[in-house]
């Protein structure tokens, strides 16, 4: 049974949060249309269900009190794509050295929905296989935060998929630039501050001569 798509008369109860046409992104599965609403009756119990139709053209049910816990939002708006791309490519890279650490870390931020975690991801794992072969399953996840990133982009501009993964490897390419230019300046930075306390110990250690040398005339 569809149902209305204005809250005031969704026969449930439940406040809507999204209409039929709008473009949502479903946590680990992309981009989708929401179809349909509509209740279904499931062990007795009768509740609403947003029917989105995925990319991959296959159709998945999403609770419509449940949106905030699966992690179901809308689509970027183009005026927010300028910022993702400085995001990919601004050299600011999470790194882990322990697998279980990096990979738990990883999973539950692409479970989040949210693009900018995903991002965290994708930047983390392609520049670890840069140095290292990836597991099975950290090349599978490196790969699906690409295409949920490249995806999502792709329709928000409509531009061609091609296209937009040209530019997102290019801003990855420019991610490992920077990176190695961070690490630069926070070396120098380092060595300054190291040579400060230096001279700072220095300067302390010939004030209490001096004041030794006082004391004993």
């Amino acid at each position: 049974m569809a149902l209305p798509t204005s809250p005031s008369n969704f026969n449930l109860g439940a406040i809507l949060q999204f209409e039929i046409g709008d473009k949502v992104i479903y946590p680990n599965h992309g981009l989708g249309v929401i179809e349909r609403i509509e209740d279904k009756t499931i062990l007795g119990t009768t509740c609403g269900f947003y029917s989105l139709r995925m990319a991959s053209d296959t159709t998945v049910l999403v609770p419509v009190d449940n949106v905030s816990d699966v992690g179901l939002r809308r689509a970027i708006g183009q005026d927010q794509v300028k910022k993702l791309f400085t995001l990919l490519g601004n050299g600011k890279i999470e790194s882990h050295q322990n697998w279980k650490g990096r990979f738990k870390d990883n999973s539950d931020k692409m479970r989040t929905g949210s693009i900018h975690d995903v991002i965290d991801v994708l930047k983390s794992l392609n520049h670890l296989s840069q140095s290292k072969n990836l597991s099975f399953r950290e090349k599978r996840m490196l790969d699906r935060s690409r295409f949920l990133v490249i995806s999502e982009i792709s329709e928000v501009m409509n531009e061609s998929v091609e296209d937009v993964e040209k530019r997102v490897e290019q801003a990855l390419e420019r991610c490992l630039v920077n990176r190695i230019r961070l690490l630069e300046r926070a070396k120098t930075a380092k060595k300054k501050t190291a040579k400060a306390r230096r001279a700072s110990s220095k300067k302390a250690a010939s004030r209490a001569a001096a004041s030794r040398t006082a004391a004993a005339s």
